[in-house]
């Protein structure tokens, strides 16, 4: 029994200590940025953050369904007032995180048109967009299109990724010839050129973030968002193309 006890002892101090997470819902077009401000809070805080990105509908949808996520960044506000009205996230912890844009990025061996108007022109055969039911940026390259009086000319030509990864994805494999994305993705994807698109052709997007559940995680996620809204995290924001919200 001595000897039982003497390496449990043992083991006990050459344990680590439990590792602290923080399980977080975040929309595609954060992938890059939310990438570095998570390593950088873990160096920080010694917590975490285990991302899932996805489009931010399913990702709302897996939260009603009750996925233990505590922190759910969308690229849109309707996606967070869902989670809110349903109470799986605590409407007090609500606040705009960033505003995105979109751009058309084309491959290498492609020219940028001039404007989406040239996105008619029979060179671009297959466009992308993502999933405007399920992804704000889709949702906001439709309205484009559509604000320009493009849309009926090409949407038999439309392709929809299920989230905006997958809709730059499209694009850099060359399985589309232009894509509808987020900026945040174009500034960090080489090989291609993108166009600016003008944010007048559709509703702006708005990206919120809400703490969900309850206890330690919960705080955890608390200490994430605050530090996503601190100088830092606006540093890290600004530089992947996205604004800081108004």
């Amino acid at each position: 029994m001595r000897h039982v006890a003497l390496l449990a002892a043992v083991l006990g101090c050459s344990a680590k200590p439990t590792e602290r997470t923080v399980r977080v819902a975040a929309a595609a077009d954060l992938t890059r940025a939310f990438e570095e401000l998570g390593k950088a809070f873990e160096a920080k805080t010694h917590i975490r953050p285990l991302i899932t990105f996805d489009s931010s509908g399913s990702l709302a949808k897996r939260i009603d369904q009750g996925a233990p996520y505590f922190l759910f960044a969308s690229a849109g506000k309707k996606f967070i007032d869902d989670v809110v009205t349903n109470g799986k996230c605590d409407a007090t912890s609500v606040h705009s995180y960033a505003r995105g844009h979109i751009v058309v990025w084309v491959p290498k061996g492609v020219q940028v048109p001039k404007s989406l108007d040239e996105l008619a022109d029979p060179r671009f055969a297959r466009i992308a967009i993502a999933n405007p039911e399920i992804a704000p940026y889709g949702k906001a390259a439709q309205e484009a299109l559509q604000r320009s009086g493009v849309w009926d000319k090409i949407a038999d030509r439309v392709k929809y990724g299920e989230n905006i990864q997958a809709t730059m994805q499209f694009a850099k494999t060359g399985a589309v010839d232009a894509a509808i994305v987020a900026r945040s993705l174009a500034v960090v994807t080489d090989g291609g050129e993108s166009l600016e698109i003008d944010e007048a052709l559709h509703q702006p997007i708005d990206q919120q973030l809400v703490v969900c559940g309850t206890g330690e995680e919960a705080e955890a996620a608390r200490q994430l968002a605050a530090y996503i809204a601190s100088p830092e995290g606006h540093e890290v924001m600004t530089r992947y193309g996205f604004v800081l919200p108004p």
